[in-house]
């Protein structure tokens, strides 16, 4: 029997057991558990299988989900947008129908456009739960903010449009409800009608300022920084920027313009006659404020009617002055003259602090000791207010005198006007006044007789001519005033410290702000360059670079060029004296290009630095300043800089860090870079 029995050597039997000898041994092989040893699949892989599809499941129900989401909120999206592209539309049309200057139409389209912004406003609300995204969040409530200001906006606008109607004839539009009627009315005939009701105007500005506030509160939730600087080609952030820009001059200019309103019947004699100390200051020969003080008029001012009495050369004042006033020492260094023997302040000079308010203080007192003491303010005026004036109205003929123009004259390549007052103006040295025998003249330049004589006819000839221009000229003559103003050729001066608080706030003060930024005001004087200024053209170029911790250090640099050729009349070699105002504190590391500087000094709560040179004809002269500011930068660098009034619009560039700014310097400018 044991014969008839296989014997099975190592290896597999039938059953998969192993043996390990020739002993006839079965070991059964051992699985481990989960291992699947079946060739047709059995449950461990089955397990796996339905795991895998629960996965295929779960990620094909996400992707639709989030395709869904992707889908519904780009259909919001683009309701939003084609919203958008209508407000677009309406706003577009808004601007097209302005210029045409008809008050009608702006409020008709006024209504739709508000209309379209709600639609937005309710298409935006549908998306507006992305503001908690990431990323795109912050863009989303932007423009929430962006359409609650647009909505603030359009109220504003409608209360401009209101209060403006009754004037709209002034500022060139049409109205059915302008007052003016009749196409003889005249330019004082209007002038009159503001003066009645200019109360009117103060309840309107409240409501104005109100809604103002509210966009600049949604405003101020927005980042232009943060915006890309081109998108296709379309310029973004600067583009915000000067958007904001624009909202905060004009915002500034309402706030401002209000304590303004509230002493405007002081100051145009409503039941009170006012007298003022009219100031021509030659911008030609630049000073301090504006420009030498050629002539004075005395006008009085009664209900609004303006009424010169009498106008006479600076140096009429002059001869009954007795000096007492230190003068600085670089007059007798440059303006050389009567000024080495005796180096105190003559009346013609007196304006030699760059805040107007100051130096007319110091003048106003010391006019009053020639009998000039019953003014109420000063008002200065230069040559760019009559040119501005005399392209409006035309040429204007003053008897015994002849036509005055703004026609370009070959002899200066300037207006007519102006050359024709340099010709009246055109001395050589001032005149000497006898210290024994008052009233007699030692010495008196050419045209000393007729200089000062055309002056009052020429200012009266202009006012009367302005006022009694016919009415649809009101609108280009009240556009020549605002940009004078702006442009400092105006300034204003009540010895009423609270009257003036308000000239300064309206910028009619000419006064040196305080400022808790960077700050520059660069201050240039004519001692003794004849009318070279009626050719010196000017460009200020500031690198700005600030470290880790925030300091700042900055490069300054002031080129002067005077193009024309020197021609023994005008133009000369002007000896120039430049004050730079800085902010208080700053520490000056080196200071060339100038002939002679001087050491830094503090003024006006402000630091000073200050050198002298000589500027030729077709020549070019460099300041070339390095300092540190006392300030620190964190988030934005801020800068005020302050136009000397009598200048025209010198030419400014600014670099900080990567970004950088150019513009002419046409009035008073903040700027605000985020760092």
């Amino acid at each position: 029997m044991q014969d008839s029995i296989p014997k099975i050597g190592l290896g597999e039997d039938s059953g998969g057991s192993r043996v390990t000898s020739n002993d006839e041994v079965l070991i059964p092989q051992i699985v481990p558990s989960g291992r699947d040893t079946n060739h047709d699949g059995g449950g461990g892989k089955k397990s796996a299988s339905k795991k895998w599809r629960m996965r295929r499941l779960l990620f094909i129900s996400s992707l639709i989900t989030l395709l869904s989401i992707i889908f519904v909120v780009a259909f919001l999206s683009f309701g939003v947008y084609k919203k958008a592209l209508f407000v677009k539309s309406s706003v577009d049309l808004l601007v097209s129908i302005a210029k045409e200057q008809d008050l009608e139409k702006i409020k008709t389209q006024l209504g739709k456009t508000r209309e379209e912004v709600i639609g937005l406003k309710k298409s935006y609300s549908y998306i507006s739960f992305l503001r908690f995204v990431p990323l795109i969040g912050r863009y989303i409530d932007d423009g929430r903010h962006a359409i609650e200001a647009s909505l603030y906006g359009i109220d504003a606008a409608e209360v401009v449009i209101k209060a403006v109607e009754p004037y709209a004839d002034i500022i060139g539009f049409s109205s059915l409800s302008s007052q003016a009627k009749s196409g003889e009315e005249t330019t004082q005939d209007r002038i009159d009608f503001i003066v009645k009701t200019i109360p009117d105007l103060i309840p309107v500005s409240d409501q104005l300022i109100a809604k103002l506030d509210l966009i600049d509160r949604e405003l101020s939730y927005i980042d232009p920084q943060i915006y890309p600087e081109k998108f296709q080609d379309i310029e973004v952030r600067n583009n915000l920027v000067k958007l904001f820009d624009m909202f905060q001059t004009a915002s500034s200019f309402v706030k401002n313009g209000k304590p303004l309103l509230e002493i405007a019947s002081y100051l145009i004699g409503i039941g009170e006659e006012r007298t003022y100390l009219v100031l021509f200051q030659n911008d030609k020969e630049l000073r301090p404020t504006g420009g030498f003080l050629t002539a004075y008029s005395i006008a009085r001012v009664k209900d609004g009617k303006f009424d010169p009495v009498v106008s006479s050369d600076i140096y009429s004042l002059d001869k009954n002055y007795r000096p007492s006033i230190a003068a600085p020492r670089v007059f007798a260094e440059l303006l050389k003259g009567i000024y080495i023997g005796n180096n105190k302040f003559r009346l013609r000079d007196m304006n030699w602090s760059p805040d107007f308010g100051i130096s007319m203080k110091t003048f106003s007192s010391e006019v009053s000791k020639v009998g000039m003491d019953d003014i109420d303010g000063i008002i200065a005026v230069d040559t760019q207010l009559l040119v501005n004036i005399l392209e409006v109205i035309g040429p204007i003929g003053v008897p015994g005198y002849g036509n005055f123009s703004t026609e370009i004259v070959p002899e200066c390549k300037c207006p007519q006007v102006i050359y024709e007052l340099e010709s009246f103006a055109d001395q050589e040295g001032a005149i000497v006044w006898s210290e024994n025998e008052p009233g007699k003249i030692v010495y008196a330049p050419p045209n000393y007789d007729n200089r000062k004589k055309i002056i009052g006819p020429l200012m009266n000839s202009i006012l009367s001519n302005t006022l009694g221009q016919p009415k649809d000229k009101l609108p280009r003559l009240f556009e020549a005033a605002i940009r004078s103003v702006a442009e400092k050729h105006v300034l204003v001066f009540i010895l009423d410290d609270e009257m003036q608080k308000a000239v300064n706030g309206f910028g009619l003060g000419g006064d040196i702000k305080e400022y808790d930024g960077d700050y520059l005001h660069i201050n240039d004087a004519n001692l003794g360059g004849r009318k070279s200024n009626l050719y010196v053209v000017q460009d200020v170029v500031q690198d700005i670079k600030i470290s880790k911790d925030g300091s700042v250090e900055k490069i300054l640099e002031i080129t002067y060029k005077n193009p024309e050729k020197q021609d023994g009349w005008l133009n000369s070699i002007l000896p120039n004296h430049v004050r730079i105002y800085v902010p208080k504190g700053s520490e000056l590391l080196s200071f060339d290009g100038a002939e002679k500087v001087e050491s830094p000094y503090e003024e006006l709560e402000k630091t000073v630095f200050a050198g002298s040179f000589h500027l030729r004809p077709q020549g070019v002269a460099k300041l070339t300043l390095r300092y540190k500011l006392p300030i620190k930068v964190t988030d934005y660098y801020r800068l005020l800089i302050q136009k000397q009034p009598g200048k025209d619009k010198p030419r400014y560039s600014l670099t900080v860090g990567k970004k950088s700014e150019e513009f002419y310097l046409s009035t008073d400018k903040e700027i605000k870079i985020k760092i």
